[in-house]
């Protein structure tokens, strides 16, 4: 059920407008805004706990008016919100940082003091993955610095299980050790560094060997071969500080033994 959507007279930043599943605070501008069909947002929830969340993403700056108050705003979007029918995973009070849930859409609100509002909101969707692994480019990776990226070895967050769509990655490892049967490999999982250490350093591992047991039941790759490991997030090959960044640092790698 959408929020009302309130007109504004205003100036609003080029391009942008609100969202259809939330409107914004009597008398705001939105001063800029940031829509990706595929891109992932950390959201806050309760317990000092996170949760990454990927699909259709948008962000909706505003500003609020000067004769309103924190408070006043605060408690209308955190009202609305609620009222919309969203289960509210996270609600900081008085702070003015909330996060709301309602099936696969999640919206994370940030009200600060000097007047701005920041709504984040992810549709989870079904992602595609445009680059995969290419066995040639493994293979040159490999002889160059003794590891690669398999781009395209796809996990929903959190989870262990390889995902159908990571048959083409899969199927172009396969090919790499058909070409060189003396070639010996350790698969190695990373994370980014949101949650715990221990956390992600056991799901690093789970998906590393999840990718092994395919290799030996699905390809036929003799099991001595290869070698699971997991290095969760002691390894980034981009800052941690951005999301883009931790979407790279997500990732499975084949290193030489």
């Amino acid at each position: 059920m959408p929020l009302a959507v309130h007109v504004c007279a205003a100036q609003d930043a080029t391009g942008c407008k609100d969202s259809p599943l939330i409107g914004r605070f009597p008398g705001s501008i939105i001063v800029e805004c940031r829509d990706k069909a595929d891109d992932s947002f950390t959201f806050t929830l309760d317990g000092g706990k996170n949760k990454t969340i990927e699909g259709e993403f948008h962000r909706i700056v505003y500003r609020f008016p000067s004769a309103a108050s924190k408070v006043q705003v605060v408690r209308n979007l955190n009202t609305a919100l609620r009222r919309a029918g969203y289960t509210m995973v996270y609600d900081s009070g008085a702070f003015g940082d909330f996060t709301g849930q309602m099936g696969k859409t999640w919206i994370q609100i940030e009200i600060g003091g000097g007047g701005g509002i920041t709504e984040t909101i992810v549709v989870e969707t079904a992602l595609t993955q445009d680059v995969v692994a290419n066995a040639a480019a493994l293979s040159t990776g490999l002889a160059g610095s003794g590891h690669a990226v398999v781009n395209g070895v796809l996990f929903d967050t959190g989870k262990a299980e390889v995902k159908p769509e990571s048959s083409a990655a899969l199927d172009e490892v396969a090919k790499l050790l058909k070409q060189d049967a003396r070639l010996r490999l350790y698969v190695v999982g990373h994370t980014d560094n949101v949650g715990a250490l221990a956390a992600n350093l056991d799901l690093s591992r789970r998906r590393a060997a999840a990718v092994v047991q395919l290799l030996v039941t699905q390809y036929g790759v003799a099991a001595d071969r290869l070698a699971a490991f997991g290095d969760g997030p002691y390894a980034p090959i981009e800052t941690n500080d951005t999301e883009d960044g931790r979407a790279v640092n997500r990732r499975v790698e084949l290193v030489k033994q």
